[in-house]
């Protein structure tokens, strides 16, 4: 039988006449279309952009061979002409779709299909996602155990069909939560409800603000819930996955237009602890992979160009050089299944080939180890990049990679190097620069506390004496009796039997590595009557600065508070030490400067979670004025601010009927290293008229103007 062309099958031996000739053509015949060459941008150019094919840039390192569809620098120029780019011994150009997503194979080889945003049914969100992670451990999202949908009572994969109920969620107590119902209380209390797209395409610093922090208490709140269900241990639980994509789901996100250079809202040297704070604020938008692009169309197609890239070692990057990055591609090598293959010039990686050429600015986040959560990373936004050059190497398991040289611009503040600045001076590789005292504390914290001024000559603050808690002489009393917990292995999420539990709603008020779950107000922490150990995760405010914090002199506020360490939001930072002072009021000294170290619990303070009530704001349950003047700690030394990043809470130890009441600050928010940590000072009340009132100079734009 005659064989067709293009059949399966091979034709049996003899039955091909090799006499006959025949005039075969092909098809068609597609390569890449690469960027332009130097000089030729399609940008300017009305015209179609020829179809020209540039190799990668810059010179490879030494004992590196170039590979397909890179080119040794010395045959490049020639190569280019007859050949689109292609040399004589390079394989056949591959087709244009082999730049879309591959589909998925038997044996794995192409990774994950693409997932894209976008809104099915009654709104539930799929992460933006393209299969490839910027880590090889890929277990900080996979191991959740969570749908990156982000309805779960609704089948994204039936687009829809299946209209989902706000699933509910049993506590250890066995009371159920509505999860819907949660989230509307937040959206509620944060003026979320009615989030228009002008925000969510583009945010501003306070937009971006309010969401991480509607995204923190959400995620504090599932926490919460989560531990309480007492789950087997090695069960994983996201609740930052989890409180991101229930507000994405809401269309609670900003800056979701993509965009090359600064994103608004977002300074410089900002931190996140979660790669899903990173997607619903438009830094990054991919919840995975290490390189966000965009599509340009230039002229008649569209390309891709790079806008982020998140460096987190996954890869063998080399981030030494605080201003060079040299980044290595995606996909290839970090395969689950154990498999490793040649990269290519696909999705990612020619995106940032193609930004190479069009010489575009590159975002910058680079993930830092968290050394006070082993398993996590912190993540730096580092600024804009440019990339100066690319090439490819075989990487330690003989796999082709590609690598990319990306140089910081100029002018922009401190951030990476920073950081790397501030391990120095922990190691003592380096002096900080203006040390007076390497700790004022003289060994009253377990963490030493710089004392540095880079301003002037002055060598320090007046003379105090160090006390590292409040110091009572009488407590106050209860009419209550209090019982002491018996937890000897300290107090744990669903010990409903557990006293000091059920005085914080049945629920352990701090995480495991002192963040503050929640906003109730006063704090129950056990007390001395209790029989958990120092390190109880209930002592949290017992146990001293767990920072390493400076004392520096400011330019114009006097000395101030700031941290060498990353500070998380709802951290412990310290307590307020000192003297209690009973009959005190306002104006009692006659040096306006001498109340300067006066703490006021009985001022009225603007809440950090709104709250529903006439006022507006929250009390302390008691009278309680502490004077830090002859003896204090180093919360003496923080100023005042009308935007602060700090927030303090009434901490209550009870033993029998004596309540001993301690005031604790917590971070806003995420506070990077060397930040000023400020509060606000509060707001008398309106009897007392403008006794003690004061300039304000925290520089805010939401200033007062004053503060007392």
């Amino acid at each position: 039988m005659e064989q067709g062309l293009g059949s399966d099958s091979n034709p049996p031996p003899g039955s091909i006449d090799k006499s006959r000739v025949l005039d075969v053509k092909p098809l068609r015949s597609l390569v890449p279309v690469f960027p332009n060459p130097q000089g030729m941008s399609s940008i300017s150019t009305p015209q179609p952009s020829p179809f020209v094919c540039v190799p990668p840039s810059g010179p490879c390192p030494s004992g590196v061979q170039p590979f397909y569809p890179f080119l040794a620098p010395n045959d490049s120029q020639n190569q280019q002409q007859g050949n689109f780019g292609f040399g004589s011994n390079i394989p056949a150009p591959v087709p244009l779709n082999s730049f879309m997503t591959p589909p998925p194979q038997a044996n794995g080889g192409s990774g994950r299909p693409k997932r894209v945003p976008k809104t099915r049914g009654s709104g539930s969100v799929v992460i933006e996602d393209d299969g490839y992670s910027e880590s090889q451990n890929q277990s900080e999202f996979d191991a959740s155990g969570y749908s990156v949908h982000v309805n779960d009572a609704e089948d994204a994969s039936n687009s829809g069909k299946r209209r989902g109920r706000a699933k509910k969620r049993r506590a250890e107590n066995g009371e159920d939560f509505d999860v819907d119902s949660l989230v509307n209380s937040f959206l509620t209390l944060f003026k979320l409800k009615e989030f228009d797209d002008f925000r969510r395409s583009s945010g501003d610093k306070d937009t971006v603000g309010t969401i991480l922090m509607a995204f923190d208490l959400l995620r504090k709140r599932l926490t919460q819930l989560e531990e309480a269900k007492n789950l087997a241990p090695g069960t994983a639980r996201r609740p930052d996955l989890k409180a991101a994509t229930l507000l994405m789901t809401k269309g609670v996100r900003t800056n979701n237009t993509k965009r090359i250079g600064h994103v608004p809202g977002i300074e410089v040297g900002d931190i996140f602890f979660f790669r899903m704070e990173l997607c619903i604020v438009g830094l990054h938008a991919p919840s995975m992979a290490g390189i966000d692009y965009m599509s340009v169309k230039l002229t008649m197609d569209e390309e891709p160009v790079a806008v982020s890239i998140v460096s987190s070692g996954g890869y063998d990057d080399a981030g030494d050089d605080s201003d060079v990055l040299i980044y290595s591609g995606q996909g290839g090598v970090q395969r689950r299944d154990g498999q490793m293959f040649d990269q290519k010039l696909e999705r990612g990686n020619l995106a940032l080939e193609k930004s190479l050429h069009r010489a575009n600015d590159v975002r910058v986040v680079r993930g830092i180890k968290d050394l006070a959560y082993t398993t996590g990373k912190i993540y730096v936004y580092d600024g804009l990049y440019k990339i100066q050059e690319s090439w490819a190497e075989k990487n330690k398991s003989g796999c082709n990679v590609f690598k990319y040289k990306l140089v910081r611009a100029p002018g922009q503040p401190e951030a990476y190097s920073l950081w790397k600045s501030i391990l120095q001076w922990k190691d003592g590789s380096a002096t900080r620069p203006g040390l007076i005292l390497p700790d004022l504390t003289s060994g009253a914290e377990s963490l030493p506390v710089a004392l540095v001024n880079d301003v002037d000559g002055e060598k320090g603050p007046a003379h105090f004496s160090y006390v590292s808690s409040l110091k009572y002489s009488q407590p106050f009393t209860t009419s209550k009796p209090s019982l002491g917990c018996q937890c000897l292995g300290g107090c744990q999420p669903g010990g409903t039997n557990c006293p000091c539990n059920q005085r914080n709603d049945g629920l352990v008020p701090y995480s495991s590595i002192a963040v503050l779950l929640t906003n109730k107000f006063p704090i129950h922490e056990c007390g001395p009557a209790c029989a958990c150990p120092p390190n109880c995760r209930n002592r949290t405010s017992q146990t001293g600065v767990k920072v390493r914090l400076e004392v520096f002199k400011s330019k114009h506020r006097g000395w101030g508070l700031r941290s060498w360490d990353p500070i998380r939001a709802g951290g412990f930072i310290c307590e307020y030490a000192g003297d209690i002072i009973k009959g005190f009021t306002e104006g009692d000294f006659g040096n306006e400067n001498d109340d300067s170290y006066i703490f006021d619990a009985t001022r009225y303070y603007e809440p950090l979670e709104p709250v529903n009530d006439s006022s507006g704001s929250k009390k302390s349950p008691f009278p309680l004025v502490i004077s830090a003047k002859n003896n204090g700690n180093v919360a003496r030394f923080m100023n005042h601010s009308c935007s602060p990043n700090v927030f303090w809470q009434p901490v209550l130890r009870e033993s029998n009927n004596d309540v001993y009441l301690h005031i604790a600050f917590f971070a806003i928010r995420h506070v990077p290293p060397m930040q000023e940590l400020t509060f606000d000072y509060g707001i008398v009340s309106p009897e007392k008229g403008d006794k003690g009132k004061k300039k304000c100079l925290c520089g805010s734009v939401k200033c007062r103007g004053y503060f007392y």
